[in-house]
């Protein structure tokens, strides 16, 4: 496979370099996705649902996890109302017609899974018969911060007009608990999970969505803290921030098929300081992102990997720190777009730190004819000198059930941009 000639110039082989090192490298930690994800959602047989739920909540509601349920159609809740859900809940969604389970501004998901037992989202259809875009997703929406022109903002997607604004003042409303939760199949016409201003205080941790026909995840706005989430195998992108969200994720994983794929192409991350369709009200409240331990991988090989493209976009002035993480199986790391007119605005955007990356080409990709002087973004990271396949970078990234993607050797093992 072809090797990089640019990083060439760059690189030297070293056993420990000051400042990183294995022990402080914690990519391999991976154990907190064990026992509740599930990564052949499509052979597991659910049973049939025995209620179905209105499409209007306006009170508070408790679903038990001894009853499967149904979604048919948007069921909105509303009214400040609070949806609370049982650990180990099944909740399975009409294919028919198009169906979303949305939160309005006030009303409140709690969704409290545990790791023996999560609540499940999953699609209506037999095993071995699901396929993304089955149905639509969760959308929940908030009262935090927005960067919209007028603080406020319309959701995406044909919804009742009653139920879609978004954002406010409330930067510490929790607006939702997620925990331990799985949405697969979605993303017919939305993602598989969309979050509107989130307040800060706010909990959206370990959660899978898979096989979505969208993105897996989309923030906008809001200033939330995310960790254990898992992205498998999106049509779209797997996390996706706009309109001024300025929030922390830890622990983050997005698998990529190299055919699976939206008709735009996608990317493991896709950064975007705001909506260029409406503008933004604050030059100070761009989409700001630090990222944790993540591990960004596309499971390409000799026959299809000059197909990839980067692994991160940034566009529109928005800014990304990523450190202690893996990127593997795409062209590039990062690619920035023509807001960034300086070197100096791009080494403000994208920060990556005490990481490891294996991709085929140069590793960023800029506009304005100042891609010869960007290499410096990746200094001090470890890489692959030339690109190789999943299973020899990974432990166990093939696995249909219990997949490993903690790298198989010692950081020590690559090189260094230096």
């Amino acid at each position: 496979m072809k090797t990089r000639d640019l990083l060439s110039l760059f690189l030297f082989i070293a056993i420990s370099v000051s400042g990183f090192s294995q022990n402080n490298f914690n990519t391999n930690n991976v154990k907190w996705m064990k026992y509740w994800t599930n990564f052949s959602p499509n052979k597991t047989n659910y049973a049939d649902y025995e209620e179905q739920l209105p499409n209007i909540i306006d009170r508070d509601t408790y679903l038990r996890s001894d009853i499967i349920y149904f979604i048919s159609g948007n069921v909105y809740v509303t009214n400040d109302a609070t949806l609370t859900i049982e650990e180990g809940t099944l909740i399975k969604a009409d294919t028919d017609q198009t169906t979303n389970l949305i939160i309005s501004r006030g009303s409140k998901l709690i969704a409290d899974g545990t790791k023996s037992a999560p609540i499940v989202f999953t699609s209506n259809k037999s095993s071995n018969s699901r396929k993304s875009g089955d149905w639509g997703g969760i959308t929940i929406i908030g009262s935090g911060k927005a960067n919209t022109i007028e603080g406020e903002g319309i959701i995406k997607g044909k919804f009742n007009p009653l139920y879609t604004i978004f954002g406010g003042n409330n930067i510490d409303e929790e607006t939702t608990i997620l925990r331990y939760v799985r949405i697969e199949y979605a993303g017919k016409s939305t993602n598989g999970l969309s979050l509107y201003a989130l307040g800060n205080t706010s909990i959206v941790e370990n959660i899978m969505v898979s096989y979505s026909a969208d993105d897996s995840f989309e923030w906008h706005g809001g200033a939330s803290t995310s960790k254990n989430l898992i992205s498998y195998k999106a049509n779209d992108d797997d996390f996706d921030f706009t309109q001024g969200y300025r929030g922390e994720l830890i622990n983050i994983v997005a698998v990529k098929h190299p055919y699976i794929t939206s008709n735009n192409g996608s990317y493991a991350i896709e950064v975007d300081g705001y909506n260029k369709k409406i503008g933004f009200d604050n030059t100070k409240i761009l989409s700001s992102i630090d990222i944790t331990g993540a591990t960004l991988i596309s499971l390409v090989d000799e026959s299809n990997y000059t197909h990839t493209r980067a692994a991160i976009s940034i566009n529109n002035l928005g800014e990304l720190y990523i450190n202690n993480s893996s990127i593997s199986g795409f062209s590039d790391v990062v690619q920035l777009d023509n807001t960034f007119s300086t070197l100096g605005m791009i080494e403000t955007a994208f920060k990556l730190d005490n990481s490891f990356f294996n991709v085929h080409k140069e590793g960023v990709i800029t506009h304005n004819d100042i891609e010869n002087s960007t290499f410096n973004l990746l200094k001090y990271n470890r890489f692959t000198k030339s690109f190789k396949q999943p299973e020899e970078i990974f432990s166990a990234p093939l696995d249909k059930t219990n997949p490993d993607f903690s790298l198989k050797n010692s950081l020590n093992n690559y090189m260094v941009v230096q």
